[in-house]
């Protein structure tokens, strides 16, 4: 069973940041990793499930023309709404998933402390609906924290395999921190081979 409504509930009732996503050094240096390791200088239309109050949203707006951060408790969206106030090309939203997705396509995904709340069957469902998607060319970003947690039904490393087992994607990044797994993958379709790297983009290879 996935981790129950009631918990994010009970947690965001208590403070209106209850993980200190916006205070804490580790959360700022973890951000700043994860936005550092896209492949791309910018994107055209990013999607954000799970966005809390909105901290990791704002910094990837920098890097898109189009952002869509949702979280399934109203209380962190109007903070996060309230953090993004001004930037016209985000949008954030009350939002459920896997049982609820936008449509539309994205180039970006971005999935931040979000999958180990999911068992098995339930995040494979949202893997599935994020493949769907996810654009051809474009990237995905998995980072969790990696030390047990009551409510969690995986850490970090132990969402990876299963991470970059899933058709469709390619690994492009893998960073093994002593705190947190952050991952970086490509959609790719078989037929078209092994995806360019950076560098390989821009004529260094």
């Amino acid at each position: 069973m996935s981790t129950p409504p009631g918990y994010f509930d009970t947690m965001y009732a208590s403070s209106a940041d209850p993980w200190d996503l916006a205070g804490r050094w580790y959360e700022r240096r973890k951000y700043a990793l994860t936005v550092a390791a896209l492949p791309r200088p910018h994107y055209r239309s990013a999607f954000e499930p799970g966005c809390s109050v909105g901290v990791l949203t704002e910094r990837l707006a920098r890097r898109c023309d189009r952002l869509l951060a949702v979280d399934r408790v109203e209380s962190a969206v109007r903070t996060a709404a309230e953090r993004v106030r001004g930037l016209d090309h985000v949008e954030v939203a009350t939002m459920a998933v896997p049982g609820q997705w936008p449509g539309g396509s994205f180039d970006l995904i971005v999935l931040s402390e979000l999958l180990y709340y999911f068992d098995d069957d339930t995040r494979g469902r949202l893997l599935d609906r994020a493949l769907e998607s996810l654009e051809p060319g474009g990237t995905l970003v998995a980072v969790h924290w990696d030390h047990p947690v009551p409510e969690h039904h995986r850490t970090g490393s132990e969402l990876a395999a299963p991470l970059a087992s899933v058709p469709g994607l390619s690994p492009l990044t893998d960073v093994r921190d002593s705190d947190f797994r952050l991952q970086v993958f490509t959609r790719t379709d078989p037929a078209d081979g092994t995806p360019l790297s950076p560098a390989a983009e821009e004529g260094l290879l």
